[in-house]
């Protein structure tokens, strides 16, 4: 009960952290193998997306009803988030993937400089493309971060949330909105394989689930409250701690 207890905690603050700006794979997928050491990776990663779902498509739904978005350009840009993670999961059989994670806190590590040195990057909303073309480029970062997601996973949130303050202009609280709607949609994607493989323990996931939704609650009303200053720290802080992770990860590959 006590293990139960602390995955539970785990996944209310990975649920507030995921909507504050994503990144809450990085407390509660840790905690789930710290838990069931003995138990496959796949079923721990698919009991992970069994709950983080829920807060993800919760977040998303709370900043759609505060946060003014095109959803010309999203419903289309959701599309291609899709098909882009079923592409990347059916990679995964053919790509060596070792290359990317070795590259990745590299990757990582330039954003977050770039993100520190521009100081009022994402700082106000000034979308400068025309619907047409914020379409396409909402499309093509769907498409190419949703391939990255199925085919390995880590940074994603924060990939689209840069990407959306770079290149549509957005500040980083809609950036966050419009990435939790591209999560919501490759994390369905990874759920419903894990589903159909049997990778997932549906009432551990039921429970994280819960617990998950009342952290995505707090976490939309902090950066809804406190607006895009707070979430681009939140930002920097999440991908300082995945340049940690995936560095230590491509350490061991190396």
């Amino acid at each position: 009960m006590t293990e139960l207890a602390l995955i539970t905690l785990a996944s209310l603050l990975a649920g507030c952290i995921d909507a504050i700006v994503g990144g809450g794979g990085l407390i509660l997928v840790p905690a789930l193998f710290a838990t069931y050491p003995t138990a496959t990776p796949a079923t721990l990663f698919g009991t992970n997306k069994g709950a983080a779902i829920w807060g993800t498509m919760l977040a998303a739904w709370r900043y759609a009803r505060r946060v003014e978005l095109r959803w010309g350009t999203w419903l289309p840009a959701i599309g291609a988030a899709l098909a882009g993670s079923l592409l990347g999961a059916w990679a995964v059989t053919t790509i060596d993937a070792r290359p990317l994670r070795i590259a990745l806190p590299f990757v990582l590590l330039a954003l977050l400089l770039y993100t520190l040195a521009r100081k009022d990057m994402g700082q106000s909303h000034a979308p400068r493309h025309a619907p047409g073309r914020e379409r396409l480029l909402a499309c093509l970062v769907g498409l190419a971060i949703g391939f990255y997601d199925g085919l390995f996973g880590p940074g994603t949130g924060s990939f689209f949330v840069f990407l959306f303050v770079r290149l549509l202009g957005f500040d980083f609280l809609h950036a966050s909105a419009a990435a939790k709607l591209m999560n919501t949609a490759t994390n369905a994607s990874a759920l419903a394989l894990f589903a159909a493989t049997g990778n997932i323990w549906w009432g551990v996931a039921l429970l994280l689930a819960a617990a998950n939704m009342v952290g995505s609650v707090i976490g939309t009303h902090l950066a809804l409250k406190k607006g895009a200053g707070f979430v681009r720290w939140v930002f920097i802080g999440v991908v300082a701690l995945l340049i940690g992770k995936t560095g230590l990860d491509a350490w061991r590959l190396i």
